[in-house]
């Protein structure tokens, strides 16, 4: 499950237990429809609460990033999982983003905030 919130230039996700995909594609349509509307947008994903993610939802997070790699300002993902962590590098990869992982949140709101990357 997940819950998105949206703010100007920062989409905030957060994932609950397992990230399945039509929680991956709820995410996209949310992306894309503010991509359309502001441009490039930061991403703030909170995945404390992940229990687990499939290969197709790692499979079409990797097409989407790499169809949509400009389009991100900073990307900011919470949580401590190291396999996590390591797929956040791997992802830059594949966009053009700022990427950073965090293991507080609120350092990673701070980060990703707007107002704190420029105003993107």
């Amino acid at each position: 499950m997940i819950t998105i919130e949206h703010t100007p230039k920062l989409l905030n996700v957060a994932v609950l237990g397992d990230f399945t995909l039509s929680d991956f594609r709820e995410f996209e349509q949310q992306m894309l429809h503010e991509i359309r509307f502001q441009g490039s947008v930061n991403l703030l994903l909170d995945l404390r609460d992940m229990v687990s993610h499939t290969v197709d939802v790692a499979w079409e997070e990797i097409k989407f990033t790499r169809a949509h790699a400009r389009e991100f300002g900073r990307v900011a993902i919470v949580t401590d999982d190291q396999w996590l962590s390591w797929s956040a590098w791997l992802a830059r990869l594949f966009a053009e983003a700022e990427i950073q992982v965090f293991s507080d949140y609120d350092e990673a709101l701070a980060w990703s905030a707007p107002e704190a990357a420029g105003a993107q």
